[in-house]
């Protein structure tokens, strides 16, 4: 029963393959791919922590990033940081964060408790790396933490 079938599918296969060899076809497809961004972000801390001694001078702390994305040709990439809330000190009230980027794309500015922060933008795919040096003002001497949100986009 084998044999006979082998027979057949080979007798047209040899039938197609002499059909197709003696005409030429040619056509087009067009295909649309879609890609997804994709960001990873790597920081080496999420909590700063500062001593002041006095109101003289500010106390700084720095967090060092990696910040990747795969997006779109063009696409903007943002990396913003997000105040969860000061604590410590005598008085909260009476202090100011800042920081100051080093390293290429990066920012300047002032952390504000109600909204985020642009730390960095850049255009298209690829691997940044930088520093976040965080200047810390208050009146009152004391240990002060921060804890940070971290937040890469890419549309």
């Amino acid at each position: 029963m084998r044999a006979p079938l082998l027979a057949l599918v080979a007798g047209l296969l040899t039938v197609a393959v002499n059909a197709s060899a003696a005409d030429i076809a040619s056509g087009s497809i067009n295909v649309v791919a879609t890609f997804s961004s994709r960001t990873t972000l790597q920081v080496s801390a999420d909590l700063i922590e500062f001593e002041v001694m006095g109101s003289s001078a500010p106390v700084t702390a720095s967090i060092d990033f990696v910040a990747a994305a795969r997006t779109h040709a063009g696409a903007p990439v943002v990396l913003s940081i997000e105040s969860i809330g000061l604590s410590g000190g005598p008085s909260t009230l009476d202090a100011s964060l800042s920081f100051s980027g080093e390293g290429e794309g990066t920012k300047a500015g002032i952390i504000s408790p109600d909204s985020p922060t642009i730390a960095g933008q850049w255009i298209g795919s690829g691997v940044r790396r930088g520093r976040l040096v965080f200047a810390l003002r208050a009146t009152d001497t004391g240990t002060y933490a921060v804890p940070l949100r971290f937040v890469l986009t890419a549309p």
